[in-house]
């Protein structure tokens, strides 16, 4: 949003975010907020105070803990012998292209053939509007299967990946999968008692700057900050905007309830708000305030705070509320904070501006899979085997043959997310144009 500021973006992702943890970028806890029967514990409005001024943590407990699902067990394909990636290598096109099987020996399932189709579908104007940053495709190569995907019968799908697609590997093809999902917590639209953690919409004083528009050897670089009389200087950090530095200024969309759920939200990137009606409402990221993403559960595990056989989604929660000072303090030490817009239409959307598809989304690196691209993963791990499509990018997912696998909501999307890291092999699936014009030429 991408769904992995993943810091996903974001977005992002809970690996770089709890190594050992195992998710990618959600291990989100259930919806905690005020329990009927009990009375709500009232914090008092954000103010304005010194900035690195903590904002007091009220922790409260969750509905229950989530155990992240126990992994099935699948033996993978072996990666396809290649030559050395060279250092040097930035793109898939630089890391070296193989080609692969064809799409009939990879023993995709006739369900998983049309879910991707659909999502493919879905992707294709984005995929024809964007410049290829892998250097793995050409304009005009996905012309013929996005028209032919327009009337393409669902049913029909493996017919339609067969006849348009062939297989690549990219580098050594050695792959590494976490996975995310969208978390919902508890929320309010307006501020009230046991709903005072602020939900804040992009400030008008953050400022993106194109450093390429001064230099051409920045060219692609972009940081953020804002203007401070005459300087541009950075934006504030977390822990300035736990202080309050931001409050008063009508940039609240929401409240929410528990500050931990509410920092977790923010590593996804995107989430459901349950508000206290029972309605839902759903927020996507808009920007990040320009700084570095630092995972508190490597910390933690550095310091020897957090026992390796704590280091879930549940235990670091737990660690955060069995100290309220200690864990804002903890959570201050990741200074890259997310502010949030309202989505009304369907989400929550990915990097190509679509809606990202449960059991079918995954995360790439722009510079490695063309958006938009199939992906065929081989893993260790059963639940995400087969065939997904590329609609998403992360902070986290850098590098080839890097995804992170989307859940959808709910329990067993958070079970499934929390747990998932798994490796194996991947090929990326590419136009028959793209691939005779690579393969040849390698």
């Amino acid at each position: 949003m991408n769904l992995a500021p993943r810091a996903r973006i974001f977005g992002f992702a809970l690996l770089a975010a709890f190594p050992l943890l195992s998710a990618c970028s959600s291990v989100i806890p259930d919806a905690g907020g005020p329990r009927p029967g009990t009375t709500p514990v009232t914090r008092p409005a954000p103010s304005p105070a010194p900035i690195g001024t903590p904002r007091p943590y009220i922790p409260r407990p969750s509905e229950s803990g989530t155990v992240a699902a126990r992994p099935i067990p699948a033996t993978p394909r072996p990666a396809l012998a290649a030559a050395e990636v060279p250092a040097t290598a930035t793109t898939a096109a630089e890391a070296g292209v193989i080609a692969g099987p064809e799409f009939n020996e990879l023993g995709i399932a006739a369900e998983q053939a049309t879910a991707a189709l659909k999502a493919f579908r879905l992707s294709c104007p984005s995929v024809q509007r964007r410049a290829d940053a892998s250097g793995l495709t050409q304009p005009g190569e996905w012309t013929e299967s996005c028209s032919a995907a327009k009337e393409w019968a669902d049913r029909d799908a493996t017919n339609f990946f067969s006849r348009y697609f062939g297989t690549v590997q990219i580098g050594a093809g050695t792959s590494f999968v976490t996975g995310y999902y969208e978390p919902e917590i508890a929320a309010s639209r307006t501020q009230r008692p046991g709903y005072d953690v602020p939900i804040y919409r992009r400030p008008d004083d953050l400022v993106d700057v194109d450093l390429g528009l001064f230099s051409d050897e920045l060219k692609g670089k972009k940081i953020r900050g804002r203007v401070d009389g005459s300087n541009f200087v950075r934006y504030y950090d977390r822990a300035a905007i736990e202080s309050g530095v931001l409050a008063n200024r009508g940039l609240e969309i929401a409240w929410a309830a528990d500050a931990a759920e509410f920092f977790f939200l923010q590593v996804q990137g995107s989430g459901r708000l349950r508000l206290p009606d029972g309605g839902i409402m759903r927020i996507g990221y808009d920007t990040q305030n320009g700084r570095d993403y630092v995972g508190i559960g490597k910390l933690l595990l550095d310091r020897g705070e957090l026992p390796r056989d704590k280091a879930s989604m549940q235990g670091i929660l737990d660690y955060l509320r069995a100290d309220p000072v200690r864990g804002v303090a903890v959570m201050n030490e990741n200074p890259s904070w997310v502010f949030f817009r309202e989505i009304t239409g369907p989400g929550p959307l990915g990097a190509l501006g679509v809606p990202v598809t449960p059991r079918a989304s995954v995360a790439a690196d722009p510079k490695y899979v063309p958006l938009g691209a199939p992906v065929f993963l081989s893993l260790d791990r059963a639940e995400p085997n087969g065939l997904w499509i590329a609609q998403d990018t992360g902070g986290a997912i850098k590098g080839a043959n890097r995804f992170d696998s989307f859940w959808g909501a709910g329990n067993d999307a958070r079970a499934i997310a929390g747990g998932m890291s798994a490796r194996g092999s991947a090929l990326i699936l590419l136009p028959r144009a793209s691939v005779a014009r690579l393969t040849i030429r390698s």
